[in-house]
């Protein structure tokens, strides 16, 4: 079984093609991180136009440099959702056409659920259950995953995700845009010890979290001491260890009150070498096994969506409609419509 994905939630354009026997033959990423840094954050209206230029043209391109004959795809997975609606509705509509024009289905696939089985692509041996710890600049989310499909949110964040928090900080120390991987280089230079941090609802009854106050906390600090570099280094050090150890921490609950033995993380910020190396760790000496995607996957990316379209068609699992099905707000928990 060959499968054709194609990634559009947000700003990134993906296209890969994932076949079940040989595994993945080719994943395509094109950025639109110039485009952007210019505002300090995606602007909607310029990434739905570049979707527009670059998405036909990428197929295209993927197709002929494997040298894949479109007779030879079983089916086409696309992201129906969580995220831009414009960005997703691009994506959709050039996938329907593929797959109405080569007779074949056409897979609906959920954004975040594509991020939970990414370790899978290059992993055989990840099995079901485990809790999934999904970390992006969207989401910050606890999972559930108690087999293929059906997934369970023990808690979510409340407010700011994860991955905004840190580009708003990275932005305030005027580090560019995306922030995530400047600001964690920034904080190398810096010493935990020398500012306390408050950490929201890390001993809640719950699952959930929250990130806006430890933000304009930090924000505040940043104001205060925007003349000294060295307490600028150790503010994004304490930070970024704060944000880490409140993630940790809830996951190892979640782990302990289901009583699962295996965690994965994924997401954009499972990128981050310190945040593995904290968690392996905290974990290591508990018999936990840790999965996470290797660095092409851990950031948007159509291997994720072709794999997870391929396991639907397997399974005869996917949302089959004859019209263009988007949710901008598809949550994983409700993967069946």
């Amino acid at each position: 079984m060959r499968i054709l994905g194609i990634e559009t939630s947000f700003d990134d354009t993906g296209v890969a093609v994932y076949d079940s026997k040989l595994g993945l033959l080719i994943n395509e990423i094109r950025h639109q991180d110039k485009i952007h840094s210019k505002y300090g954050g995606v602007v909607p209206e310029l990434a739905f136009r570049e979707y527009i230029y670059q998405v036909a043209p990428l197929v295209q391109y993927v197709i002929k440099k494997k040298n894949i004959s479109f007779n030879s795809i079983d089916g086409i997975a696309y992201t129906a959702g969580p995220g831009l609606s414009g960005s997703l509705l691009i994506g959709s509509a050039i996938s329907c056409a593929l797959a109405y024009a080569g007779e074949i289905p056409v897979i609906p696939v959920n954004h975040m659920e594509g991020h939970l089985l990414s370790p899978m692509i290059e992993n055989n041996n990840m099995k079901f259950p485990f809790i999934g710890l999904l970390v992006s600049g969207k989401h910050t989310q606890l999972i559930n995953a108690c087999k293929f499909g059906q997934y369970e949110i023990l808690g979510q964040t409340l407010d700011d995700a994860v991955g905004e928090v840190f580009d708003k900080i990275a932005h305030a120390l005027h580090l560019g845009y995306p922030g995530g991987y400047a600001l964690s280089k920034f904080a190398q230079k810096g010493n935990l010890g020398n500012f306390v941090f408050p950490k929201p609802m890390k001993c809640s009854l719950n699952f959930n979290f929250s990130f806006s106050g430890l933000k304009t906390f930090t924000l505040n600090l940043i104001r205060r001491y925007i003349n000294n570099m060295q307490a600028l280094y150790d503010i994004a050090c304490e930070f970024e260890y704060t944000i880490f150890d409140i993630l940790i921490y809830k996951a190892i609950q979640a782990l302990q009150m289901t009583g699962y033995t295996r965690l994965v993380v994924a997401g954009g910020v499972s990128a981050n070498y310190k945040f593995i190396s904290l968690l392996k760790n905290k974990i290591g000496l508990d018999n936990i096994e840790l999965y996470f995607p290797s660095i092409n996957f851990c950031t948007d990316n159509a291997a994720m969506i072709a794999y997870v379209g391929m396991m639907h068609l397997k399974l005869n699992t996917y949302i089959k409609r004859k019209n263009i099905f988007i949710d901008p707000k598809w949550s994983i928990d409700n993967i069946v419509k």
